[in-house]
């Protein structure tokens, strides 16, 4: 059996006590395993990571990592927060919240820091993890001068560097080219494959199948209604509609799932 990583029951919670973001929300993330959560906007996918992330607390409702209850107590815990912080990495949808340092150089290297490596270890997982996004030749620049696409291959890297055993990603590929999105799919992969967890929040359907083994759908009301493997939930397209995850020209060929452009005649009404 596998271990649980989260295990979350009856998790409420509404920003500023009136605007509700989730509304009984029951999920249980195993260790090794992929899902991506996928809904409409507004329907609570970033508030659930950030509450795996402990950003933010359940107003009600209970949270626990590795069965222990995740709450404000545990992680004024200092010993707790760094066994947790180590282990569980969010990135968020929007690069600029994430990245502050002054050069991208430092801002890869924040986490080891603060997480205690050795200057042999930064250095050995830093030229690494340089290498294999690509970005060489940024690690000198100021992060707000990058590109989009940029900026997210350096939040990216900011957090793998740690090795967190939990990757959470808030819409990984949203403004990113297709290579840039193929790279990061595949790059995805291969971080699974060495045994770690990913959960990715997206709106982008053509990569679920890839990324997730599991899919857990919200619906308008911020609570999850479904949950299935990515090919049985992709090939209810009426569902998938219902819930606003795709429009009427998205369909599925040879088990993959595609989007066509979609033009209307236009129409001659002269006599």
């Amino acid at each position: 059996m596998k271990k649980k990583i989260f295990e979350l029951r009856d998790v409420r919670f509404s920003y500023l006590g009136k605007y509700p973001a989730l509304q009984g929300v029951d999920i249980t993330i195993e260790k090794g395993s992929r899902a991506a959560v996928i809904g409409a906007n507004g329907s609570g996918k970033s508030t659930l990571l950030n509450i795996l992330d402990g950003l933010i607390f359940p107003d009600t409702g209970s949270v626990k990592f590795f069965g222990a209850e995740l709450d404000e107590k545990a992680l004024a815990d200092e010993r707790f927060n760094r066994y947790f912080r180590s282990r569980v990495g969010l990135v968020f949808q929007n690069p600029d919240i994430q990245l502050f340092c002054p050069t991208v150089k430092e801002e890869i290297m924040f986490g080891p820091l603060n997480f205690g490596f050795s200057h042999k270890e930064i250095k050995k997982a830093f030229d690494l993890i340089v290498d294999v996004f690509g970005i060489k030749d940024l690690v000198d620049r100021m992060p707000h001068q990058l590109s989009i696409g940029e900026k997210r291959k350096v939040s990216m890297a900011s957090v793998l560097i740690s090795g967190p055993e939990l990757l959470l990603l808030d819409e990984p590929t949203a403004g990113l080219d297709p290579k840039t999105s193929r790279g990061l799919v595949d790059l995805l992969n291969e971080y699974h494959d060495d045994g770690k967890t990913i959960i990715t929040a997206t709106h982008d359907m053509h990569i679920v199948e890839e990324i997730a083994d599991i899919v857990h759908v919200f619906s308008r009301d911020k609570k999850i209604i479904r949950s299935g493997p990515p090919a049985e939930l992709l090939a209810d397209t009426e569902f998938l509609e219902e819930n606003n995850l795709i429009h009427s020209h998205f369909h599925r060929h040879d088990g993959k799932a595609h989007t066509h452009p979609h033009e209307h005649p236009s129409h001659d009404h002269t006599h």
